[in-house]
């Protein structure tokens, strides 16, 4: 006999796993399946984000990091290191190790819940009785609602499968077992620059090869233009405006090798041969083994489930969230949109604001931002009136010995409410959540810059971006 729920999750990553607990949370009898596997074949809930994704790359950006520091600034601080080597082996260690515990940490809250877990592949199977049949692995069970978080698969070249040895998506990109010595990267976004960044310090020469003919273009362009001089004075080499062409892989004993024929922004056929490839050239919506045709699931011509602005499919009672559906493939896109479906399916009024999502490179330095950039508002005719302060001018980052970039606040000529936040610096990462809060409350620049921030700190530039909207900086 069948086991029967309220609410069955399908997909254990940021979306999925929040929108469990959280319905859990309202008293329904919830159940979350996701087929996510460790090394040893045991569960490994939390996604792509947890397992190939967010926290594995941090980890290896922060190892790489430590790394650079110890080679290149330990001197400055008066640290006497002698000759400084990288156990990658060891490195990749920590990394899996890091990825563990935040499986773990997911299994646990599910205990806590009172969430079942079924570990294997969820799917349709029919809808039945007013709700659904649906598969979690080799059980049956059933439930009235269903929330689809099944996330996205690295997008391939046409042509091109990933081997994750030679060419590799961020799967194959964080655990590359030895530096190499040379290293092509398909896309300058996200994934690519912070995959790229990593092993550069690591000693590998890296190029970037990006089809757009603007260096991160969906970036403010004062921070992209920063960006893009910082990564250059790094070693960091960025071709863009390529048409990438045919790619050979080969191998010769013990030697491998991609080979890769592209047209350069000028027209001129160029080859990069380089040990190995990572091609981040987006994601694409992951419904593979869905079954969606046996209930008349209706998917877009991506491949993306459709919803609506409440996350409701075609179906009664199904949901879908995450990389899955429309909007940035941000895991607290993610997380934010399973809270707000979890609590509509108990009557209540979740709610995203889809306009103040912010987004995060994590390379160094970091970028973040959240809201409208400067192209933007220009596009749209709207007037504002702009605000920006160094890191050169603020006393932690001197004393951080990180002095590279800026904040910049964006705000309305009239009304002075934020409309957009950039920053490129130290930490960017955490102080963009001051901004997100203050734009969530229809904050004005002059708010911020009315507001004691503690000295020193990083975010006394933010409060002097702020200032700078009226032109009244008291330290720049």
């Amino acid at each position: 006999m069948s086991k029967s729920f309220d609410v069955v999750v399908i997909g254990g990553g940021p979306g999925g796993y929040v929108a469990a607990i959280r319905a859990a949370q309202l008293g329904f009898n919830t159940a979350c399946i996701d087929e996510w596997k460790n090394d040893k074949g045991g569960p490994a809930p939390g996604g792509t984000c947890t397992n190939v994704g967010c926290i594995p790359s941090k980890a290896l950006l922060q190892s790489s990091e430590h790394f650079e520091h110890a080679r290149l600034h330990f001197a400055d601080h008066g640290i006497s290191t002698g000759d400084v080597g990288i156990d990658v082996a060891k490195m990749l260690g920590r990394k899996d190790g890091v990825v563990k515990q935040n499986n773990d940490g997911i299994l646990y809250l599910f205990k806590k819940n009172k969430v079942t877990f079924f570990h294997g592949r969820g799917s349709f199977v029919a809808a039945k009785d007013g709700g659904y049949e649906l598969k979690a692995g080799d059980e049956a069970i059933t439930t009235k609602h269903v929330v689809i978080a099944t996330g996205s698969n690295a997008r391939a070249l046409p042509g091109l499968a990933f081997d994750e040895e030679l060419v590799l998506s961020n799967d194959g990109a964080l655990r590359i077992p030895a530096t190499p010595k040379k290293l092509g990267v398909i896309g300058s976004g996200v994934i690519g620059l912070e995959l790229g960044s990593v092993w550069r310090r690591l000693g590998a020469e890296v190029v970037v090869l990006e089809a757009m003919p603007a260096f991160l273009p969906a970036v403010d362009e004062g921070v992209a233009k920063e960006a893009a001089k910082l990564f250059k004075k790094q070693g960091l080499a960025i071709e863009l405006g390529v048409k990438i062409g045919e790619v050979k892989t080969s191998k010769k004993g013990q030697t491998s090798q991609v080979s890769v024929a592209y047209t350069d922004a000028k027209g001129v056929e160029q080859k990069l041969d380089v040990d190995k490839l990572i091609v981040s050239i987006g994601r694409v919506p992951n419904t593979i083994g869905l079954n969606a045709e046996a209930v008349g699931l209706k998917l877009d011509g991506r491949g993306a489930i459709e919803v609506d602005g409440d996350c409701k499919t075609n179906l009664p009672n199904v949901w879908a969230v995450g990389d899955v559906v429309r909007g940035p493939m941000l895991a607290h896109k993610a997380e934010e949109e399973g809270v707000a479906v979890a609590e509509r399916i108990a009557g209540q009024h979740g709610h995203v604001d889809f306009d103040i999502i912010p987004s995060v490179i994590y390379t160094s330095p970091e970028i973040a931002q959240v809201g409208k950039t400067e192209q933007q508002l220009k596009a749209e005719g709207r007037g504002y009136k702009a605000g920006q302060f160094p890191f050169l001018a603020n006393g932690r980052a001197r004393a951080l010995g990180d002095t590279s970039g800026f904040v910049k606040i964006l705000a309305d000529a009239a009304t002075d409410e934020i409309l957009g936040v950039h920053i490129i610096g130290p930490m960017a990462s955490e102080l963009i959540a001051e901004a997100t809060m203050a734009m969530a409350f229809k904050a004005s620049a002059e708010d911020i810059a009315r507001i004691c921030h503690a000295h020193p700190s990083l975010s006394e530039s933010t409060k002097e971006a702020a200032l700078a909207v009226d032109k009244r900086t008291l330290n720049f």
